[in-house]
């Protein structure tokens, strides 16, 4: 059996994923959209952006991309998120810490 070679390059890394989430985060903010939808909006985008722009050759290769595209930028803002909070977590108790 032989599996798919999938290619990633500079569109997927660098340009595909980070325009996913700040076009995610603008709909977010200018369409006051609820938190529970905004994951699948970001999906949404990457499948649109990676059908239409990136893979239009193939909708296979296209849906299949903009899957990656979608859910890594879910898991990019995530992340993001996640070390900011805990930062600033971090410096909040320490500064606590040094006025007690």
């Amino acid at each position: 059996m032989d599996f798919p070679t999938i290619h990633t390059n500079f569109w997927d890394a660098v340009i595909a994923v980070p325009a996913v989430m700040i076009i995610t985060q603008l709909i977010k903010v200018f369409f006051r959209v609820p938190k529970k939808f905004v994951p699948t909006i970001a999906l949404i985008i990457g499948l649109a952006f990676s059908i239409f722009i990136s893979h239009r050759g193939s909708l296979i290769d296209g849906i299949f991309m903009g899957w990656f595209y979608g859910y890594a930028a879910i898991g990019s803002y995530a992340s993001l998120k996640t070390t900011i909070i805990a930062f600033l977590n971090k410096r909040r108790r320490k500064r606590l810490s040094s006025v007690s």
